[in-house]
């Protein structure tokens, strides 16, 4: 076979021939052929592994009796030190994956694997780095109409060729001047893109995007914060969920004093979900700005919310605030997983979603009633339970922050207790899979002044395990209509990232340590463990090839969790106080972005 490197300032590629790359035919909507596709658990065609995120795979060649056997298949240098929260793709016999900034992104041959086909490198706004909160992490490149969708740190959405990695359009939808950056991963639905934005803690304002899978020519934009024709609320027609009744005329600004939400935060740097039969797009916005809650009187809609939009318009069907005027930065951006659950012996289209604020809520999908609301983390303090009649958090006053007041022992921490690692759901026993944290925190707000490009935060936060103990995350095993967790495990340091379950009845998920373990579905034992290179905060996925299953994650510590390491901090209370939650990690691991592939014997 003839291979023919192919260079230019934007990209680096290598083109063949015969690579056997099976793509659908353009043409059809993107989304009918990515559920298709998606019902192959052969390949992993979605960030999410499918529209419902429940990163479940139907593969059984790995089973909890053989699991014992794995080890290692291949591996692959990402060529970024930095924070890796993505998964790799599989679409035929090609994979595909992103590393954190500089945003590589690379298709590798699974005939002849580790071989990279072609790889891309932005050409990216230097500047972008130094206002990405929480290191330069990426959550993974997405896949539709054979091209790859690929956020860059500072605010570029790029169309490869699926094939050759030639860039077929690239869009603008942020500005690291004014403190936006993307770190999220798109989700393709129909004929568009659709992808977020970060940088609550620079006073952006967040918003969703649109844009066409065609040209990249943005469709609509549908903000967070302010009037009613830009954040695509009709008044009489969108519904509060916590109410049941329409919103009404401008909800949003009637919740913010002056100006404010113009600064408002809100912003949408965590994972979507779909339904394609409601055609409803999920998503959760970010924290309000500022930190300090004292000069940001309201509610502060719809900050730390669940919207529930049509993708054709952007129009919002319904939002749910879970955490109204936040005090403690409980950013709602965590995925939402869609299911089927029985509710007074029918089965209602739920949405399930285990909230930084420490509590899983579940609610009907078609219109945002809450259906459930239960604590996942025993130590949660700062709220005593949600009121399942005005969906309120009954608040414990003592927990409340203002400004210049140190607060002290509020549980969960404000990188809550599960950030954005993605939970799995297991139909076989109805319980979720969830990567948690076992933090808390002091809390002292102060006084800031915006200026654009600048940090907007607003508080001294210095984090810790609960009680100062040796345990910092947990991996458990939950059911949220009833609030019990059947089994966990115990984490040194946060459980930061995702899970994965199979039907050979094993869940797979690394520590920030480096382990990368299966687990036992129905005992949570652990049954196998592999220390990888680096921290994990990526998310494992499974496919199969030529008749074999493998199992795949990143490694690369980073992101919040590690934010000490990645940025050199040391001050417990630097790193908007990540610093001290996980101040002893670099005598366990080190920087270092590799794939992980791993295989029976």
């Amino acid at each position: 076979m003839q291979i023919t490197p192919v260079r230019s300032r934007k990209w680096s590629i290598i083109l063949g021939l015969g690579l056997g790359l099976s793509l659908p035919a353009v043409g059809a909507l993107a989304n009918d052929q990515l559920m298709q596709m998606a019902k192959d658990p052969n390949q992993w065609v979605m960030p999410t592994g499918n529209y419902s995120a429940q990163r479940y795979s139907a593969l059984d060649q790995i089973t909890a009796g053989n699991v014992k056997d794995l080890h290692v298949a291949w591996t692959m240098s990402t060529g970024s030190l930095r924070g890796h929260e993505g998964q790799p793709l599989v679409v035929g016999d090609v994979m595909y994956f992103e590393s954190s900034f500089p945003n590589h992104v690379y298709a590798v041959s699974l005939k002849d694997p580790g071989r990279m086909l072609w790889s891309f490198t932005p050409d990216q706004d230097k500047f972008a780095p130094s206002v990405a909160c929480c290191d330069v992490v990426n959550r993974g490149a997405a896949y539709g109409d054979g091209m790859i969708f690929a956020n860059a740190l500072d605010g570029n959405l790029y169309a490869l060729d699926a094939a050759t990695g030639k860039v077929k359009w690239q869009a603008k939808n942020t500005d690291p001047e004014l403190g936006g950056t993307q770190t999220m991963a798109p989700i393709v639905i129909k004929d568009k893109v659709i992808t977020g934005v970060a940088g609550g803690e620079y006073g952006v304002r967040g918003y969703i995007t649109a844009n066409a899978i065609d040209t990249g020519k943005q469709l609509w934009r549908a903000y967070s914060t302010g009037p009613d024709e830009q954040i695509k609320f009709d008044p009489a027609k969108t519904i509060d969920g916590a109410t049941g009744k329409p919103v009404g005329k401008d909800s949003s600004l009637k919740s913010w004093q002056g100006d404010q939400w113009k600064l408002g935060g809100g912003t949408t740097w965590g994972w979507y979900t779909y339904d394609p039969k409601l055609n409803l797009l999920f998503y959760g916005t970010g924290n309000p700005g500022t930190w300090n809650p004292t000069q940001r009187p309201g509610d502060n809609k719809y900050s730390m919310s669940i919207m529930a939009r049509d993708p054709d318009t952007g129009e919002a069907k319904w939002v749910f605030q879970m955490t109204p005027h936040d005090e403690w930065d409980y950013d709602g951006i965590n995925e939402s997983i869609l299911t089927d659950t029985l509710v007074d012996g029918k089965s209602v289209p739920t949405l399930t979603h285990f909230d930084r604020n420490g509590f899983a809520y579940v609610w009907d999908r078609r219109d945002g009633k809450l259906l459930a609301a239960h604590k996942f983390d025993s130590t949660v303090n700062w709220a005593s339970s949600i009121d399942m009649k005005t969906g309120r958090p009954v608040v414990n006053a003592d927990k409340m922050t203002k400004e210049d007041v140190n607060v002290k022992d509020i549980c969960p921490s404000s990188q809550g207790s599960k950030n954005e690692g993605p939970a799995a759901y297991d139909p076989a026993s109805g319980l979720f899979i969830v990567p948690t944290n076992h933090l808390c925190m002091d809390y002292q707000a102060f006084n800031v002044k915006y200026k654009a490009g600048f940090p907007y935060v607003g508080a001294l936060v210095n984090m810790y395990p609960y009680n100062h103990g040796d345990v910092g995350g947990r991996f458990i095993a939950f059911n949220p209509m009833t609030g019990e967790t059947k089994w966990a495990i115990d984490d040194r340091f946060q459980t930061w990232g995702g899970a994965l379950t199979t039907k050979g009845g094993v869940a797979f998920d690394g520590t920030l340590t480096g382990w990368f373990r299966a687990v036992d579905l129905k005992t949570g034992k652990v049954l196998w463990q592999f220390k990888c290179p680096s921290g994990i905060i990526g998310n494992p996925m499974t496919y199969t090839y030529a008749g074999k299953q493998y199992v795949a994650v990143l490694s690369g510590i980073g992101g919040w969790a590690g934010i000490g390491l990645s940025n050199g901090l040391t001050k417990a209370t630097e790193g908007l106080g990540g610093v001290g939650a996980a101040a002893t990690l670099g005598e366990y691991t080190n920087l270092g972005g590799t794939l992980m592939v791993f295989a029976l014997n």
